[in-house]
């Protein structure tokens, strides 16, 4: 008779002890396929806890598969391959772990929100407000393109401000540009070839990697995206940031606007997605028209995202599809949950249909202005301003900072991690092999620089240069 003590359980209850027992015996082998377990009232004999005990027991065993029952006889062993104890364990140098980064003195690389940039006090009380006045609302799963309400505001933001006629239905609510991507290569196709900018947004590339699809790296001239390279890539879909390209600046001429929809209208199968990257922080002029505004033959795709103008943490992003690619989509995809929470979706349509976004958004461009022509002041008048050439200062939240230098990229950027400072060098965006004339060009993101910190940025970079 198989015997267990109870003497020291630890935190488990009786039933949980014994069938911790009982699963390890018959891993380790010591109780073997097609053994007949004691009956339940002999085995609470034998162990001295009641029969409910073992029945539990038995019942937790019974439904993970380690034993089965047969009617009027009894409880025996299941037969389990377990994995063989020479199986070897992956080596820790096979895969990554996710650690923090080594805090910085100084960040000009990544895109941050300064918390007290963020209208707090306006998100908490819509977010009262929704609770009170949309609570059942709240409990209801919205569409796979999301509730109305966010997507009429969607409309309203996009028509004043990017110049886009467009209908609710047309726009998709996604948790991060990184979910629609995937949603359009489903859309678009895994056979497809998809042209991104080079150099550009590398995570970009890694995304379409991660599907599995194939992609062009083309490369750029001065008014955007090459049209004879594309050409020649034989791709179906370009990718391209023509509002503002990153990290370059560029800005994509009208001229090329309409060669690149000439270029998908040429194909049936070809579109352009048009990533409005940083397009509410043109610094200078007036906001320059979507693509998509000037599209005849709905060959563009338009996305864009809340995360850059609110917070990195408002995981909260939107695309436009053309209207006859709606009814394959909803066909396809009416199925899906959305991936943003209604309490989000809800809050953020009260956000826009109020006009605090606009508001928000023409403070934070007061802001950003501010800083950048306070950093800029700065860098023309530190002691390696006449090692230094700016481009690109007018859109967005990053310039370009040529250096006069005799380190190589690799040597700049070790030195500047030795002074706590992250730094990106241009020649870090190419997909493929950087051409020499990048060397030496710093691409410096302000987005997260107050203003009372721009002597100190100065007197970081000032160890290096």
């Amino acid at each position: 008779m198989l015997t267990y003590s109870f003497t020291d359980t630890g935190s488990d209850c009786l039933y949980i002890h014994l069938y911790k027992c009982l699963k390890n015996d018959i891993l380790s082998g010591k109780l073997t396929a097609g053994t007949k377990l004691p009956s339940k009232r002999s085995f609470a004999k034998n162990l001295g806890i009641s029969t409910i005990t073992v029945e539990n027991a038995y019942a937790q065993l019974q439904s993970e598969g380690y034993i089965y029952s047969l009617p009027k006889k009894g409880f025996y062993i299941t037969e389990i391959t377990a994995p063989s104890a020479n199986t070897p364990a992956i080596s820790p140098d096979n895969f990554c772990i996710a650690t923090d980064k080594p805090p910085c003195q100084l960040d000009l690389v990544n895109n941050q929100t300064n918390p007290d940039n963020f209208p707090f006090s306006i998100w908490a009380k819509l977010i009262r407000e929704t609770i009170s006045e949309k609570s059942r609302e709240l409990m209801i799963s919205p569409p796979c393109g999301g509730i109305m309400e966010l997507r009429h505001a969607i409309c309203s933001h996009v028509k004043a401000f990017r110049n886009l006629d467009v209908s609710p239905e047309q726009v998709i609510i996604g948790a991060g540009t990184e979910y629609l991507y995937g949603l359009l290569i489903q859309l678009l196709g895994f056979n497809k070839i998809y042209a991104v900018e080079n150099p550009g947004y590398q995570k970009l590339a890694k995304i379409y990697e991660c599907h599995q699809v194939r992609y062009q790296a083309v490369p750029l001239d001065r008014h955007g995206i090459d049209i004879s390279a594309l050409e020649a890539s034989h791709a179906d879909i370009a990718h391209i940031t023509p509002s503002h390209h990153y990290p370059t600046g560029i800005v994509t001429s009208i001229s090329r606007r309409y060669e690149l929809l000439a270029w998908a209208a040429r194909e049936k199968g070809r579109y352009i997605i048009e990533d409005d990257y940083d397009s509410e922080f043109r610094l200078s002029g007036q906001p320059i028209p979507a693509l998509q505004s000037i599209d005849q033959s709905e060959k563009v795709i338009y996305i864009n995202t809340f995360t850059k103008s609110l917070s990195s943490t408002v995981r909260l992003s939107y695309m436009i599809l053309p209207k006859h690619l709606l009814e394959e989509f909803y066909r396809r995809f009416h199925f899906y949950s959305c991936t943003v929470s209604n309490f989000e979706q809800y809050t953020l349509a009260r956000f826009l249909s109020g006009g605090y976004f606009e508001k928000h958004i023409n403070r934070m461009r007061t802001h950003y202005k501010n800083v950048r022509d306070a950093f800029l002041d700065a860098l023309h008048k530190s002691p390696f301003s006449s090692h230094i050439k700016i481009s690109g200062e007018d859109a967005g939240l990053h310039f370009l900072m040529d250096i006069d230098t005799q380190m190589t990229d690799a040597e700049l950027l070790q030195a500047a991690a030795q002074h706590s400072i992250h730094l990106a060098c241009l020649s870090q965006y190419y997909l493929e092999a950087a051409p020499e004339i990048t060397e030496h060009t710093l691409v410096l993101n302000y987005s997260g620089l107050a203003l009372e910190q721009i002597s100190k940025a100065i007197g970081l970079l000032s160890q290096l240069f």
